[in-house]
């Protein structure tokens, strides 16, 4: 089965069709106002209905409350929940309960330590982002082009399915996947020409790579 990749951050129509054509699985869309990416009810809701089927449109959310995402889920047609704040299990299953859709919570790895933070998501979330911790006193909880020690989860299994993020590029995604067996890969500013701004042929690039070195089963 091969990699299935996630470009989040879109912003714009281009995005979408080079998402489409260089065969993304899932697109994100960002709903955090100290983003670069962030992106208006309108505008998400626009790009959302130019995404083919087949795709899943994720919707990324920092700590948003019911009357927020309420708000979101009456305007953008969406697949997922990407939850990427300091919600609590209980938050997580909370918002699954409450909205119906699959809910995908993000997770920060810096050190062994963090790891145990993974268990406690398991049954409350459909799948787990695994991300590197931001920077101390950093505005945003991921989009910071950071790794971490991906030898932290070599060989590791779990029991839902997960996704690698956290500073992959098209030059890096083949040894994450290769050292992790991620059989899927998030990426943000990795494929940007500019902070904020998806680039067409980094999109092609990296899921080309990604998919080109898939682990086997």
């Amino acid at each position: 089965m091969s990699t299935r990749v996630k470009i989040c951050g879109l912003g714009r129509s281009s995005d979408v069709a080079a998402c489409a054509a260089a065969g993304a699985s899932y697109v994100g869309f960002v709903f955090f106002e100290k983003s670069p990416r962030n992106v208006s009810l309108d505008v998400a809701q626009a790009l959302a209905l130019e995404v083919p089927l087949g795709i899943a449109k994720v919707a990324l959310t920092v700590n948003a409350d019911d009357a927020a995402l309420d708000a979101l889920m009456d305007r953008v047609p969406l697949d997922m929940l990407q939850l990427h704040g300091s919600e609590s299990p209980e938050r997580v299953a909370e918002v699954r309960d409450r909205f119906g859709l699959p809910v995908m919570k993000a997770v920060g790895i810096a050190d062994e330590g963090d790891l145990a933070g993974l268990n406690e998501y398991f049954r409350a979330a459909d799948q787990i982002l695994i991300d590197a911790k931001p920077p101390k006193g950093g505005d945003l909880p991921g989009g910071n082009g950071l790794s971490f020690d991906w030898r932290l989860i070599a060989e590791r299994r779990w029991g839902i399915p997960w996704m690698l993020a956290g500073g992959l590029t098209p030059s890096n995604v083949a040894e994450a996947i290769h050292l992790t067996k991620a059989k899927q890969v998030d990426v943000s500013s990795g494929v940007e020409g500019e902070r904020g701004v998806k680039d067409a042929k980094l999109i092609e690039q990296f899921i080309t790579a990604a998919q080109d070195n898939t682990p086997k089963l």
